[in-house]
This record gives structure tokens, sequence and C-alpha cells, in this order.
């Protein structure tokens, strides 16, 4: 075996070591919390429990130790990959307690019943809230250089340039691209952003490359035209030099959970889902909705007087500031946010305009002179925003959603930007979390065009979690 390979094996280990036992310790002190609950409930000494609380005990973190596994969450594809790493969990989760349940229906057997109660929910939780740590670790470690797979990419210069860009702006891809390969001139060079990074060899041999440069990884970007056994050949010519072949994905901003393998004699076809605006799934997002507004409702009511005192001791003017944004389908709604500006911001932004550091449509200033000492207060921390979630409640906004747009910038939209408006605009979302006003235009178009095609209600509850890390760090908050 190539040491490239042995390299990354060793590097996944580790890995897989350190979330098993993240799992094994969260499911044995559920399980054993909720023994222990059941023990105490039945006023009975723990040197003299009856046996089938242990027996329970045992059984509950065998099945859920062995549907973890079974279910391969700690798969070396997925781990580290965000929604399907908790999706699986929560699914080998849900199995284990269905076949707990079935048990206790069966056998009524004592023990069961608060497993279900304790265990169930907190272990979920706990679980999740490992693999997050485990993979912020992981993040950590691959910024520095370490558990990241040594890549070739090959193909014809444009693709190759926009798969090495790509990777390199996302390092929880954990690939690190130490060549590439050209097929249309194998002895050039090629820029990206700022760094050469010389050719070498061809695309037939590929192999010999990846075992020079020590790569476990080769990314196709492009084939050769009309070699249609090029990848038969390179998998075969790969056998014991590098651990996995990786073929670029030319489908821009589809993510998996719309695109399945189809194989076909000779002929693997990758069908992809046509997205859909209605149905289910939607009304399960507003269901959602509804019940995270009302909750947040009641704690921005609280919060409201104090904040009204702040806004109204630094000078005069209303508490809220009301603008119209642009909704679903292009309907006109009327936003609100706690004000963070002087009341004549609205008229002066004519005469700032000449400055505006934001790209496109957008108008964005680091430090624009319209926003109050305690405005910038509230938007560093998207407090203002709070009031939203009214707009939330009755239906004009979503939680999740692309950012809502001002209808001087829905006038200036192409076609492929107007789809924005095909879900409600969210108090946060893909945006929010990637950089906030940091980003240029283009990236916001980007990443709202990718979140209406591809959201999930697992992607929301992920962007939600996100969104409170991106407001504490006030990244990209003016």
């Amino acid at each position: 075996m190539a040491p490239a390979v042995e390299r990354r094996q060793l590097w996944e280990r580790r890995y897989r070591r350190r979330l098993l036992a993240a799992d094994t310790f969260v499911v044995v002190a559920s399980a054993g919390l909720a023994a222990w609950i059941q023990i105490e409930m039945a006023q009975v000494a723990i040197s003299d429990a009856p046996w089938q609380y242990g027996r329970v005990f045992l059984i509950t973190v065998a099945i859920w130790l062995s549907l973890l596994t079974m279910f391969q969450t700690r798969d070396r594809r997925i781990v580290g990959h965000g929604t399907t790493e908790y999706r699986r969990v929560a699914h080998a989760t849900g199995m284990a307690f269905g076949i707990l349940a079935i048990g206790f229906v069966l056998l009524q057997s004592a023990g069961i019943r608060m497993q279900l109660l304790v265990a169930l929910p907190l272990g979920m939780a706990g679980i999740v809230f490992g693999r997050w740590v485990c993979r912020q670790w992981l993040s950590d470690r691959r910024a520095q250089g370490e558990f990241v797979s040594r890549a070739v990419v090959i193909g014809n210069r444009a693709d190759v340039e926009y798969v090495v860009r790509s990777v390199r702006n996302d390092s929880l891809l954990g690939y690190r691209v130490v060549g590439v390969t050209l097929d249309d001139d194998p002895a050039d060079s090629m820029h990206v952003e700022g760094e050469t990074i010389r050719a070498t060899g061809s695309m037939h041999t590929a192999a010999t490359v990846a075992a020079q440069l020590g790569a476990d990884a080769v990314i196709v970007a492009s084939t050769p035209e009309g070699d249609t056994d090029f990848l038969k050949r390179l998998s075969w010519q790969l056998e014991g030099t590098a651990a996995e072949l990786v073929l670029s994905n030319p489908l821009a901003d589809v993510v998996s959970p719309r695109m399945s393998l189809k194989p076909v004699e000779g002929l693997p076809l990758i069908q992809v889902e046509i997205p859909t605006f209605e149905g289910g799934r939607y009304l399960l997002k507003r269901v959602m909705d509804v019940a995270v507004s009302a909750i947040a409702l009641l704690v921005v009511g609280l919060m409201t007087p104090f904040i009204a005192l702040a806004i109204k001791l630094e000078g005069p003017g209303p508490v809220f500031f009301h603008q119209e944004r642009v909704g679903r389908d292009g309907r006109i709604f009327r936003m609100h946010k706690f004000r963070s500006m002087t009341t004549d911001a609205e008229d002066a932004r004519g005469t700032l305009d000449v400055i505006n550091e934001a790209s496109g449509p957008l108008f964005k200033m680091k430090h624009d002179p319209r926003i109050t000492r305690v405005g910038a207060f509230l938007r560093k921390f998207s407090i203002d925003e709070l009031p939203q979630f009214w707009n939330v409640l009755v239906g004009e906004m979503s939680v999740v959603g692309p950012r809502p747009p001002l209808p001087t910038e829905v006038m200036s939209y192409d076609g492929k930007v107007y789809r924005r408006l095909y879900i409600k605009p969210g108090i946060t979302g893909l945006w929010q979390i990637s950089g906030r006003s940091d980003l240029s235009w283009d990236d916001t178009v980007r990443l709202d065009l990718r979140y209406v095609e591809n959201w999930s209600v697992i992607g929301d509850l992920v962007i939600v979690w996100r969104t409170i890390g991106s407001v504490i760090k006030a990244r990209g908050a003016y």
C-alpha cells in the first residue's frame, strides 16, 4: 500500500476513534441517567435495584451504539459534512428507540419508558452536539493543514481552476491541492487566487503524478474529449496508490439530497430532482415558523422596553423602523426593525451613494455616519432584526430564507436572480452565516439561489444553530 494511502487511513482512524469515544460517553451517560431516575422513582436503594433496570440499561446502550455503527454514522465519506452526518445520527437514534419501544409494548419491561422519556431527547441532543464539537475540532486541524487529503486535480484549465478555487474556499471539504494536470498544455502553469501552480505530467499519467506528489486523492474536473474509457482506466491505475477518485460535479450548487445515482448497464446516470416550491415540506416549514416566532416574540416583548429606553435616551425619534421589502412572488410588505439610524437616514442616503462600499445594487458602509451609537450595538449582535419575528408570525417572512430585498434592488434583477423570490425571505440564511455584510453582491445571490433550490428542514436547523455563532462573533455586522 502506498505511503499516502497509509497516512490517510491513519488520520481517518484517529478521527473515527474520537467520534466513537464521544458517542459512547453520551449514550452511556444518558441511558445511565434514565436508569438512575427510574431507580429513584421506585424508591429502591441502588444496591437493591431490580435487575431489570440494569438489563434495560445495557440493552439500550448495546442497541443504540450498534445502530449508530450500522447506519455508518462514522463513515469517512460523511464525517465533517454537516447535515448528512446529523441526519444519519438522527435516523440511527430513532431506529434504536423504535426497537426499544416495540420491546416495551411486547414485554412490558420496567425501565424502558424512562429510557424513551429521558435518554432519547438528551442522548440525541448530546450526540449531535458532540458531532458538532468534533467537527469544529476537525475544521481547526484542517485549517492548520492536518487531517486533509492531498489531492491532484486534472482536466482542462477552466474546470481545474474552478475546482481548485472551490476546494480552497471550503476547508471542510478536507482536500489540499498539491498539484494539477492540464490536458490542453501539460507544461503550462496556472494562477489561482494569487498563487502560481505548475502543471505536472499529462492526464494519461495522472496516477504516476499522484504517486510522485504523495497524493491520496485524484479529483477529475473534466475528462479528455472523446475518451469514454478514461475514468475506467484511471481507476485501475490508481489501485493501491490512491484512496479515492473524485469526480467533480458540473451541476453547480446542487446538493446531494437532490441527486441520486441510477446505475444502468455500462452507463451510470446521475438523477437530479427538479426543485418544487409547494407541498408538505413548505407546510412543515410554516408550522416551524409559527412556533419559533411565537416563542421568540415573547422574549422580544420582554426586551423591548429596555431597547426602547436606550433608543429614546440617545435622541428623539421612533423606536421602530419600518421599510418596504419584497417578499415571495414579488409581494411588497412592511418589514419591522428597531431603529438603528438617525431619523433623516433615508434622506441622507443620496449623498452617500458615491462612497458606497458594496457591489451591485446593495448599499453598505462599514462606518455609516447615519448609524447611532445604540444602533451600532444593536446591529453588531443583530438585535435590531428581532421585530421581524412579527413578519414571520403573520406569514410575510420565514425564520430561514434568502435576504429580504428592497424594491429598488428587485428592479435590477435578471431572470436568474428573480428566483430568490420563489420562497419567503428569512431573518437568517446562508448569507447570514457566511459573512453577512462582508459578502459581495454576486456571493449573496449565489448563496440565496443555493438555498432556494436545496433547502431542507435539517438544513434550516443547522443554519439557525450556526447563526447563533455568527451573531456572537459579530463578523460582517455593520
